[in-house]
């Protein structure tokens, strides 16, 4: 599969991601893969296609449906100087694992004086795919942002998946990664380098604009993307910003943008009520309240469980035009 693809050929997000576990099983002997079905079924959205025959039983291991059981596992093994990895099959499953990661995982580092540490990843498909219904759909990754102690990134392109799973499997500290389901098909390249990351707490402007900025993260930056071309159409000259890291955030990139367009819409594919972009806003209207030029604007996911009729799960998700209805209201 994937392994076999050069860095110089165009893959798949969901191949990078694969790349980046195969070379970092292959770099540190610590490390290891824990999750279900990610073994001899290879994983659901087949990211670890091919690792178990390629790493053996003892570092690609098979768990039973248990996630607080191999979750805790997971931190008792980091606890000791292991990396271990551990795939929900859905980030909507980690909810059965929240007492793991909040109570423990984030906590054992501060708890211990920093006489410990967790060095420990959960990664998995965080978000809307296509019609798995209310119970497999969340976004928790603002969740997850809430609590100190942990690290929260959500990568947007191919290159960041990749060199962000390396920086996320070689911190000192628990991390949380998520991938929607939206990006595991799209195409790009990843760096030709021998030792190439991604630093957390680092924004990125993927398309230069004056007018206003476009923030998100995750598959919402692929839809501001198509959103400033849209508006680019009207005469709005729409600059994207792809926030990438929720946890440690970086404010200031967010900031130097609106300061340079005076107007920013803030895209997430979360619940809108609570959910990160809230956070997003807030600290745009409070840092940068005397350089706007009109309200911060809000574009998120419809505040109900999502339906499996797809007609209806796509009212739910954040798409190109209601970003575009939402600059287009802006005074």
């Amino acid at each position: 599969m994937a392994a076999t693809i050069s860095k110089t050929d165009t893959i798949t997000y969901r191949e990078a991601l694969h790349i980046a576990l195969t070379e970092e099983l292959e770099r540190d002997p610590d490390v290891f893969l824990m999750g279900e079905d990610i073994g001899r079924y290879h994983g659901t959205f087949k990211v670890t296609a091919g690792l178990i025959e390629k790493f053996g039983e003892r570092r690609v291991i098979d768990t039973p449906i248990v996630e607080p059981g191999f979750t805790g596992i997971a931190i008792g093994a980091a606890m000791v100087g292991l990396r271990p990895i551990v795939e929900m099959m859905t980030m909507s499953f980690s909810i059965l694992a929240l007492d793991q990661i909040i109570n423990h995982a984030a906590k054992i580092h501060y708890m211990t004086d920093g006489q410990a540490k967790v060095p420990l990843v959960v990664r998995g498909p965080g978000g809307a795919a296509k019609q798995l219904s209310a119970q497999h759909t969340h976004c928790l990754e603002g969740w997850y942002a809430h609590c100190p102690g942990l690290k929260v990134v959500a990568p947007a392109t191919v290159a960041d998946a990749y060199g962000m799973l390396k920086t996320a499997i070689r911190d000192d500290n628990p991390v949380i990664f998520t991938e929607n389901p939206g990006l595991y098909g799209i195409k790009g390249e990843i760096p030709n380098e021998a030792d190439f990351t991604v630093p957390f707490g680092k924004a990125q402007i993927l398309k230069e604009g004056k007018d206003v900025s476009l923030v998100g993260y995750s598959r919402m930056t692929l839809v501001n993307m198509e959103a400033a071309e849209k508006l680019a159409d009207m005469g709005i000259d729409a600059e994207v910003v792809d926030v990438r890291s929720l946890a440690p955030l970086d404010s200031t990139t967010i900031y130097n943008s609106v300061k340079k367009t005076h107007r920013a819409v803030v895209v997430y594919e979360d619940w809108k009520f609570g959910g990160f972009g809230g956070e997003l806003a807030a600290r745009i209207s409070e840092d940068c309240f005397d350089d706007l030029d009109a309200p911060v604007t809000r574009v998120g996911g419809l505040n109900v469980p999502t339906p499996y009729a797809r007609v209806l799960e796509l009212e739910c998700i954040p798409d190109a035009d209601a970003v575009v209805e939402a600059v287009k209201k802006l005074n």
